[in-house]
C-alpha cells in the first residue's frame, strides 16, 4: 500500500549528502528548523510516564528498571527514524513508537538512550543485550522469530522501487538486467535476489541513503525497500527520483526484543494497543509520515503469539 511519503525535504538532502544516522525522540520533534513546509505540521504528542510500571518475570525489565532503557533504531530514514547531523536529536514515526512504549514502561525522555543499529546487527544486538528494544522498520517474519521476539505489528508497509525520474523501470518486472541496491541484512535485499526478478546485480549497502545516492549518481538503476522509506527520498528529490509500481510485499513492522521474554513482549503489546486506542498513534503518524499529506491508515491489529 502506497501510504507513505515521508517528511520534509531538507531531511533527505541531509541524509544523502551527510550520510546521517537517524531515529527519534519522545515528545518534541527536532524538525522545527528542518523544513519550510513543516510549519503547519501538528506537533508530536507527549506521553505520560507510568511511574508505577513493573513488568514482573521480565529479565530485561528487571535489569533496566529505574535506570535507562536502550532502544535501537535507524538514523537515515526521514519521517521514520532520523538523527539530525547538527543537533543529534532524533525524529520520526518509529522514534515516536519507541517513546510511547518507553513511557508506558516507566522511562521519561531523559532515561531513553537511542542507539543506531545497522540492519545486519539487529538480532545480535537484541540477543546480546546491546539494546533492550529495537524499533526501526523491522519486518516481523518467521525466520527472525527463531532468534528474537516481536511486539506489534505497529505498522504495515510494502516493498517498492525508487528510480530516476526518467527511468523506464515501471515495476519489478522491469528489473531484468538492471542493477539494484538495498541495505545489508534487510528483507528487501533478500527478496530482490530471487531469480524471478532477473536483476543483473544486487548491491548491498550499509544504509538506504547510500543506495539513494547511487540512484542519483546513476551507478545503480533502482533502490528497493519499503515504500514508507522510498516516498521520503522521492519527496525530497522531486523531479529527480520517483517511486514506481505497486508494492510487491507486505511488511509488518514490529518491536524487536529478547526471544523468550514473553512478559516484556506482552507489556510492549499492551502499550501499543493503549496508544492506538487513545489516539497517540494517529497523532504520531500525522506529525511524522503524515507531513507529506498522506492520511493516517487504521493501525494494524497486534499479534499476540
Amino acid at each position: 500500500m502506497m501510504l507513505r511519503k515521508t517528511a520534509a525535504a531538507a531531511a533527505v538532502v541531509l541524509a544523502l549528502t551527510a550520510s546521517a544516522t537517524a531515529c527519534g525522540k519522545s515528545g518534541s520533534p527536532d524538525d522545527k528548523a528542518d523544513k519550510a513546509g513543516d510549519k503547519a505540521a501538528p506537533p508530536v504528542p507527549t506521553y505520560k510516564v507510568n511511574t508505577a510500571a513493573d513488568v514482573k518475570d521480565s529479565p530485561v525489565f528487571e535489569k533496566i528498571k529505574g535506570k535507562t532503557i536502550t532502544i535501537g533504531t535507524k538514523a537515515d530514514q526521514p519521517g521514520l527514524g532520523f538523527e539530525h547531523p547538527g543537533t543529534k536529536k532524533r525524529s520520526g514515526f518509529d522514534v515516536e513508537i519507541a517513546r510511547m512504549i518507553a513511557a508506558d514502561l516507566g522511562f521519561d525522555e531523559a532515561h531513553i538512550k537511542f542507539q543506531t543499529i545497522p540492519s545486519e546487527a539487529r538480532e545480535t544486538q537484541i540477543a546480546s543485550g546491546g539494546v533492550d528494544l529495537y524499533v526501526g522498520t523491522y519486518t516481523i517474519n518467521d525466520e527472525r522469530k527463531k532468534q528474537v521476539g516481536f511486539g506489534g505489528p505497529y505498522f504495515i508497509a510494502g516493498q517498492s522501487l525508487l528510480v530516476k525520474a526518467d527511468s523506464d523501470i515501471k515495476g519489478p518486472d522491469d528489473l531484468k538486467g538492471k542493477k539494484v541496491c538495498s541495505a545489508t541484512g534487510s528483507t528487501p535485499l533478500k527478496r530482490i535476489k530471487d531469480p524471478k526478478y532477473g536483476a543483473a546485480e544486487v548491491k548491498a549497502q550499509q544504509g538506504y541513503q547510500l543506495c539513494a545516492q547511487e540512484v542519483v549518481n546513476g551507478t545503480v538503476d533502482a533502490l528497493t525497500t519499503d515504500d514508507s522509506i522510498l516516498m521520503g527520498y522521492a519527496a525530497e528529490n522531486k523531479g529527480a527520483l520517483k517511486v514506481v509500481g505497486q508494492p510487491f510485499s507486505k511488511e509488518p513492522y514490529g518491536v524487536g526484543l529478547k526471544k523468550d521474554d514473553k512478559a516484556l513482549r506482552d507489556a510492549v503489546n499492551n502499550a501499543l494497543e493503549a496508544h492506538m486506542k487513545n489516539g497517540d498513534w494517529k497523532k504520531a503518524f500525522d506529525a511524522t509520515l503524515g507531513r507529506s499529506g498522506v492520511a493516517a491508515p487504521n493501525p494494524p491489529a497486534v499479534d499476540r503469539y
